[in-house]
């Protein structure tokens, strides 16, 4: 069913368009093992506001880089490339194909291509993690912006973390943050597979997951998770939707205005994540719904499956 010349397939798209279950589909069709690409999910207990597979609904296929952090323990693209890298090497050895999996661009291309991960400075981090303390991620956003817009299109403004991070390596190199991202050429030869719904029914699906997250107990989970530490998490509390519930379970908010901020929430980053995949020429796009695995594995087949860029 495939050439043997691919080796490397990557899911990518918003969230809500169906990854997890295309690369599910894949998997089982093509001899794979799916490989986790979302930021989230790495997280231990983070199951329910991150829509993580079940055990039921891998149908056996083999999951990698699931659960493997504590939700106190920031995250680090730089480890995760080594982990992930060392994953797909070891599926590739045993004759299977790695899926990557996911909507956290910048973990597809920590995966994919050749980023550099330049050093830290405690003293630089320390005082601009002080100011995100004082005076919240905003000022520190617009700072960005004007100093480089390209990196704050690719950052949420309420993600302080990465922020401060990338204000922290231009303070430290002298140079934009972006310049730290490779082109789109060179690093590992892969088939890219984007995901894309008309805005209407994206936004609708973001709705109706957030409803069901609720359903299946999200605020339960965000409570167990606070007496975990998820509270002192620099990353894993900024989550869509346990940012939110946290504000709730803090008195700031009703339950009802946590979920309504979770769709608002998480509505921006779709659009954020669809800009950042959509500059990538790499990326085929599967516009239309109708069996998308065939339409993946024709793109395996072509006879130049992976796209220049």
């Amino acid at each position: 069913m495939r050439g043997a010349v691919v080796e490397l397939i990557a899911v990518v798209g918003a969230t809500a368009t169906g990854k997890s279950a295309l690369a599910i589909d894949l998997a089982l069709a093509l001899g794979g093992e799916v490989v986790n690409a979302d930021s989230m999910q790495l997280y231990r207990g983070m199951d329910i506001g991150t829509a993580k597979v079940t055990e039921a609904e891998r149908r056996g296929v083999p999951h990698h880089l699931l659960d493997i952090w504590d939700v106190t323990k920031t995250a680090s693209v730089a480890e995760y490339q080594q982990d992930v890298r060392r994953v797909i090497d070891d599926i590739k050895s045993r004759d299977k194909i790695p899926i990557l999996a996911g909507g956290s661009g910048l973990y597809i291309r920590a995966a994919l291509d050749d980023l550099s991960f330049p050093g830290t400075d405690p003293a630089v981090r320390a005082r601009l993690e002080a100011e995100l303390t004082e005076s919240g991620p905003a000022p520190l956003f617009e700072r960005l912006r004007q100093r480089d817009p390209k990196a704050a299109e690719a950052i949420l403004p309420s993600n302080g973390r990465r922020i401060v991070r990338a204000l922290e390596v231009m303070e430290i190199s002298h140079r934009p943050f972006s310049a730290n991202m490779p082109g789109y050429g060179g690093g590992r030869p892969a088939i890219q597979v984007g995901l894309a719904l008309p805005r209407p029914e994206l936004d609708e699906r973001v709705a109706e997951r957030v409803h069901r997250m609720w359903a299946a107990g999200f605020e339960y989970e965000v409570r167990h998770l606070e007496r975990h530490g998820l509270r002192d998490g620099l990353t894993a509390s900024r989550a869509l939707g346990y940012a939110q519930v946290l504000r709730h379970l803090a008195g700031e908010w009703t339950s009802d205005q946590a979920r309504e901020e979770t769709i608002k929430a998480t509505r921006r980053f779709v659009r954020r994540q669809e800009s950042w995949f959509r500059r990538d020429p790499r990326v085929t796009w599967l516009t239309s719904r109708q069996d998308l695995v065939s339409q993946a594995v024709a793109l395996l087949e072509s006879p130049e499956p992976y796209p220049a860029p």
